[in-house]
């Protein structure tokens, strides 16, 4: 049975915390330059495979005692909220571009991109601390994959308007703050558990 409320959280969390990655800059370059379901194709696998990992090694980790997850997935999430908070701002990576427009050459240059640079990502491993905390992989799993082909369509469609609109380090800031209060919230757990 999937949770709406996990599902919800995670997705926001997930979301918020991906928005001012690398990820979306690239998805926005290569939209603007590739057919944007081609692109969209490509990464949205990358991602999926990403969150399946993500989600596997959380469950792992719901084997420990519940205060040792709870204290161990609050200090990673501070640590999250920490990179988030001393991140700089990140400039458009140059692409390569694929020799040809096809589906497999635009969507496996997505694919590619998306699978090196978000491999031991920090929402892939805030997407494992998720599932370590609820023992909900396909809940947390869903919100995760949601929330990372949503920042991915958001990139390539329509990445360009929302930069402009909503400056980037607000996104990073909340996305944050978020992290921060769920690691004080695990912490909090643990010791009162």
């Amino acid at each position: 049975m999937i949770s709406l409320t996990v599902t919800a959280l995670v997705f926001g969390v997930v979301f918020l915390a991906e928005l001012p990655d690398k990820t979306a800059l690239a998805g926005l370059v290569l939209g603007t330059r590739y057919r944007a379901s081609y692109v969209f194709a490509g990464v949205a696998a990358a991602f999926l495979l990403h969150v399946v990992l993500a989600v596997a090694a959380g469950s792992v980790l719901t084997l420990l005692p519940q205060q040792i997850v709870h204290a161990l997935t609050g200090v990673l999430f501070l640590g999250g909220a920490a990179v988030l908070l001393m991140k700089k701002d990140e400039d458009d990576e140059e692409i390569r571009k694929p020799e040809d427009q096809s589906f497999w050459k635009v969507s496996g240059a997505g694919f590619m991109l998306i699978l090196v640079a978000e491999f031991g990502d920090l929402t892939q491993i805030m997407t494992a601390n998720l599932a370590a905390r609820y023992d909900d992989p396909l809940s947390v799993g869903l919100g995760a994959v949601l929330a990372l082909w949503a920042v991915a369509g958001l990139g390539i469609v329509g990445g360009k308007a929302l930069m402009k609109r909503v400056p980037l380090r607000l996104i990073t800031k909340v996305a944050a703050l978020l992290m921060l209060g769920l690691g004080v919230w695990s912490l909090w757990e643990a010791v009162a558990g």
